[in-house]
């Protein structure tokens, strides 16, 4: 492994103490396996070739499957009989893909109306034996933390899990979008299986795939689709790391600009104007600008701790900091006015402690949280309180009502899980208890349906707002 590759991802504190989130994490089958993973990857971030084959079409993928002799599901039930994780009976496995369709696919397709994950990936699985297994893997774990599962304790997602890094370990030197897709997938498990905190080491070896591959925002169907399920769990990471530590991948090598010489004004006005067409054809690329945006505002905050606390010369200094905020306040402010009608609420209803907000569509949800969650870190960047401005937009306590509204609004599945950070954000605004419990009743309530640990942010809410550990628990 090329060193300098590596450190450029490795989060200073990747080399802490082992998590006790999840006695998954501390099975230490799992370790193993997950650092032979994240090595693996490192070792095709140096491959030779760096150029991966475009993403197939649903189109391409027929053909494929039709010019073969065999059937892909003739493959796919060889598979699931006799292949990999053998002792583990087809019925289960079934199961697992059930699972995947209706709980996993829904999260990872939010930001895509094409539905990849849902779709074209188990078309894909057909004739991939480390996208099935991963697939496989991602649908077992959930069901794991569902508590689907006898209690005594199942652990078919750690036997999957090894089979997907073997099928993947010999074809990362080859230019196949199932190598990228894989590691994507896995990294999605390993997610519901750390402590949150530990996030970043588990997203490093992604991290530099994407980078060495090139693999961008706009790279184009399943690659695309891809990289924006990987840039909302960076996103989640930065989030988490209040200001310490920016997204792994750094937010240049987002959308890739070619040899683009401007000023880094010049830059940003570059990238609204790539987002903007597709934005309003496409809601869902809509959603992924306010990522985009979100991760933009996470790396300014990082840079500007950084200029206060260490003193770095980063241009963050006073003077830089008020255009540089300046700019990207405005950008956000014009997200929220050209909205797609997609991407506006149906119906909001101004009653009690928290507004009813209603979209019609999954990436309006979570694209209008994630708008609400950059503009209170915005807001706190500059060190704006409440009524500093007259206008509800520069008011923190507007916009966390607004985060809570939409997630008490929009129970889907899909979009619940992604708003554990942006609740976190919102929450510690709140100082009476009875909005408080509502808040913590949400963040229970996701981790009962979806399986993502979230109950872990109520007790840094508990201590934020100045109670004893275990108060609402």
């Amino acid at each position: 492994m090329d060193p300098d590759t590596a450190n450029a991802f490795v989060s200073p504190g990747a080399l802490s103490g082992e998590s006790t989130f999840d006695e998954y994490a501390a099975n230490p089958r799992f370790q193993q396996l997950q650092t032979e993973l994240r090595s693996w990857l490192f070792v095709g971030a140096n491959s030779r070739d760096h150029s991966p084959e475009p993403g197939l079409t649903p189109e391409e993928e027929e053909q494929n499957l039709s010019a073969s002799h065999r059937p892909g599901h003739e493959y796919l039930w060889e598979h699931m009989v006799n292949g990999g994780a053998s002792q583990i009976p087809p019925s289960k496995k079934i199961l697992y893909l059930q699972v995947w369709i209706t709980d996993c696919a829904p999260w990872l397709d939010m930001f895509d109306s094409e539905r990849h994950f849902g779709q074209q990936v188990p078309i894909i699985a057909q004739r991939s034996t480390a996208v099935l297994h991963a697939m496989l893997a991602v649908g077992a774990r959930t069901a794991e933390r569902q508590g689907r599962m006898e209690r005594s304790g199942s652990r078919d997602s750690l036997e999957l899990y090894s089979q997907a890094i073997t099928s993947l370990t010999s074809s990362l030197d080859t230019r196949e979008p199932t190598v990228v897709l894989t590691a994507c997938l896995l990294c999605v498990l390993e997610m519901m299986s750390v402590s949150p905190r530990d996030w970043r080491r588990h997203v490093e070896g992604c991290a530099a795939l994407f980078a060495s591959f090139g693999i961008n925002g706009f790279s184009g169907g399943l690659l695309q689709a891809v990289f924006w399920c990987y840039a909302r769990m960076d996103l989640c990471g930065a989030i988490i790391a209040d200001g310490t530590e920016a997204t792994v991948l750094e937010i240049e090598k987002w959308i890739l600009l070619d040899d683009f010489t401007g000023s880094d004004a010049a830059k940003a006005e570059e990238i609204k104007r790539r987002f903007s067409p597709k934005g309003q054809q496409a809601p869902d690329m809509y959603a992924n600008f306010a990522v985009y945006l979100c991760a933009r505002v996470c790396d300014l905050l990082f840079r500007r701790i950084k200029c206060v606390e260490m003193g770095e010369d980063n241009g963050c200094e006073h003077e830089n900091l008020e255009s540089e905020w300046t700019r990207l306040w405005n950008d956000l402010q014009e997200w929220l006015s050209r909205r797609p009608v997609e991407m506006l609420p149906v119906k909001t209803v101004r009653d009690g402690a928290f507004p009813r907000i209603f979209f019609s569509h999954w990436a309006a949800i979570s694209g209008n949280q994630l708008f609400h969650t950059a503009c209170i870190l915005m807001l706190e960047i500059k060190g704006i309180q409440e009524l500093d401005r007259p206008e509800h937009v520069y008011s923190p306590l507007w916009h966390a009502r607004r985060v809570v509204g939409i997630t008490l609004t929009n129970p889907h599945c899909g979009c619940i899980n992604n708003a554990i950070q942006p609740l976190y954000v919102a929450g510690q605004l709140f100082t009476h208890r009875e909005e408080q419990a509502i808040i913590v009743k949400l963040i229970d309530s996701i981790e009962t349906r979806t399986g993502w640990g979230s109950r872990w942010r109520i007790k840094d809410l508990e201590a934020i707002w100045g109670y004893h550990r275990g108060t609402f628990t």
